[in-house]
């Protein structure tokens, strides 16, 4: 664990160093995303994949890219620098940070969060975030396993270059309860499709609505429940959701 973990510090520090626009233009915006290296192995793996993926973008795309560990980073005038917060493998813990970033999103800033920085449960304390994310943890499958995944919405900005349905690759998907779909603010993008069921070995998902990519409609957010491994972004059609995700995002 500690090798893997320290593997993947010095791969990050690496792309840290690449720098995320190339061009001598204005970025057309400004991404902060964090990340932690002290969590499971598997999300350090998936922040490895989600850095290399989004780094190449930013200077492709035209947008910074700002990468941090420190979640103090999470505070008003620092936010002010930016038009997109991501969460790549984590999420606030603290009340100075959790505030700041109700504020960021009150104000018309923008979130992308995947995989466990949506985790909430009865211990998370957090009621603000529970209405903004529209959902509880619930139960989830093990181990991990690709799924077929079907798009509910595809007119929307993130969903509408990916087909009606696809194979999305090996990870650990979350059931939610209250659903998401329940909430009357909450647009889901995608959903499992049932024939995965039962969907696991060891944890079983046996049924069930279960969304994987939706959005708060009071807020310019997206949730993407892919988050687990190093083989997330190994799916074209995916990765194209994942690009124009951010672009809609940070679209002024």
């Amino acid at each position: 664990m500690k090798n893997s973990l320290l593997k993947a510090a010095v791969t990050f520090l690496s792309l840290l160093m690449l720098g995320t626009t190339s061009s001598g233009q204005s970025p057309k915006f400004r991404v902060l995303a964090l990340y932690s290296t002290t969590v499971e192995s598997d999300h350090v793996d998936f922040a490895v994949s989600a850095i290399k993926f989004y780094t190449k973008m930013a200077a492709e795309k035209n947008f910074v890219f700002d990468l941090s560990t420190d979640w103090e980073k999470l505070n008003d005038e620092n936010l002010k620098n930016y038009q997109v917060v991501v969460w790549i493998n984590e999420f606030p813990h603290n009340e100075a940070e959790r505030r700041s970033f109700e504020k960021f999103m009150t104000n018309g800033g923008a979130w992308l969060g995947f995989h466990v920085s949506g985790y909430n449960d009865k211990y998370t304390q957090w009621p603000w975030f529970v209405d903004f994310l529209g959902a509880v943890f619930y139960n989830n499958n093990w181990p991990p396993l690709p799924a077929k995944l079907i798009v509910d919405d595809g007119t929307h900005p993130a969903t509408r270059h990916i087909p009606k349905s696809y194979i999305s690759p090996i990870n650990e998907w979350y059931g939610w309860k209250p659903n998401p779909r329940d909430n009357k603010d909450i647009k889901v993008l995608v959903s499992l499709d049932p024939v995965n069921y039962p969907l696991g070995k060891k944890n079983i998902i046996t049924q069930g609505d279960i969304p994987v990519v939706w959005t708060n409609t009071k807020y310019r957010m997206l949730y993407m429940n892919m988050g687990h491994g190093d083989k997330i972004f190994d799916s074209e059609i995916q990765n194209k959701m994942f690009e124009d995700a951010i672009l809609w995002l940070g679209a002024k």
